[in-house]
């Protein structure tokens, strides 16, 4: 009798630790996607046409599209918009942040995926990095072929993004994207091609690491600051101040500065020439656009490298911001989240430094 009562406790704890182990276990994460249209979800009279229509499949058509998703985690799906990513606007991005928080304060979901277009998905994905402090893994996706093409990218490229988002290493790597069996961090990543479908590259800091077929590499963790340790919070903000773009260039006019800060932008980016310089007119709009109070930043029309502080331009004395490593883009969104709350020229300096 002895005996046979500790072989049902051997038993008993060897059931016990083999369930313990992911491959006995049947729990899977929960993901829930959110859906807000682009190219992912697109559509086309041919396979074989370029011409589409952006935003025309909902997310639970993509979904079934890609049974082999419901293998890596329990899926759910939400339809945030549904809108070509030309259309994407703080408005949207907002109610992704605020629902991204939600589901995670009520541990809905161990991780998200947002399907969305390539035009503006770096925009989004920087956003949400900068805001949302929630601790699950967050992953932008996309496609640059419609669902109805020949090779369509988009049901690969969901299936990598479910992988990734349900990967407990992706957790504390920021809001990251997948693409193309790449993984990108929010903070890097830009588009650089049109028509490619490897459109997005980290040029400055490289990929975070790659998926194959869900199976994820991570190489790498951010080192800006995201998250967690970010100061920005977008709590009960239903909108963003006014940024506007300058596109810099030879022989600029000075006068779309000064109608900007006339038409009610807070803040001005100007994608400059080379390490973010502008003709001399275009520099003494900006100074006095930074006295009365509208806060301008340098960034570059360059695809790499950084604008630095006080090299050809006199930053100090014109009261001028430099983007340092973020393109005319990225420095919209962070400039638009910094100037949520009054911060003098040295505050706004520091963030660009440290985001």
């Amino acid at each position: 009798m002895k005996n046979s009562h500790c072989y049902t406790r051997c038993l008993l704890t060897l059931l016990i630790v083999l369930v313990s182990f992911p491959a006995f276990s049947q729990q899977k994460p929960n993901i829930t996607i959110l859906a807000t249209g682009g190219t992912i979800a697109g559509a086309a009279g041919s396979g074989a046409q370029s011409g589409y229509t952006s935003g025309q499949v909902t997310i639970d058509a993509m979904i079934n599209a890609v049974p082999d998703v419901l293998n890596l985690a329990d899926i759910s799906g939400e339809q945030i918009s549904n809108v070509g990513s030309q259309d994407m606007s703080f408005d949207i991005m907002l109610k992704l942040a605020h629902r991204i928080e939600e589901l995670a304060s009520n541990q809905e979901a161990d991780g998200v995926v947002i399907t969305h277009g390539t035009d503006t998905m770096e925009e989004t994905a920087y956003f949400l990095n900068l805001v949302v402090k929630a601790d699950i893994p967050v992953v932008l996706v996309g496609s640059m072929r419609p669902s109805t093409a020949i090779s369509a990218d988009g049901p690969l490229n969901l299936y990598n993004a479910v992988a990734v988002a349900a990967d407990p290493n992706a957790r504390g790597l920021g809001v990251l994207l997948v693409m193309n069996d790449w993984i990108h961090s929010a903070q890097t990543l830009t588009k650089v091609s049109t028509t490619a479908v490897q459109t997005f590259m980290s040029p400055l800091r490289g990929l975070i690491g790659t998926t194959a077929y869900g199976v994820n590499d991570f190489y790498r963790t951010p080192d800006q600051r995201f998250g967690k340790s970010s100061e920005f919070s977008v709590s009960g903000v239903t909108e963003l101040p006014r940024v506007d773009i300058i596109y810099g260039s030879a022989d600029m006019s000075a006068d779309l500065i000064t109608a900007a800060v006339e038409l009610g932008a807070k803040g001005i980016v100007v994608a400059g020439v080379g390490n973010g310089n502008m003709n001399k007119a275009s520099l003494e709009a900006c100074a006095e656009a930074s006295k009365k109070g509208v806060v301008v930043v340098r960034s570059t029309r360059v695809a790499t490298g950084t604008v630095g502080r006080n090299v050809e331009t006199d930053d100090d004395a014109l009261g001028l911001i430099a983007s340092y490593n973020l393109n005319p883009q990225k420095s919209r969104v962070l400039l638009s989240v910094a100037l949520l709350e009054q911060r003098g020229l040295d505050e706004m300096q520091r963030i660009f430094v440290e985001y």
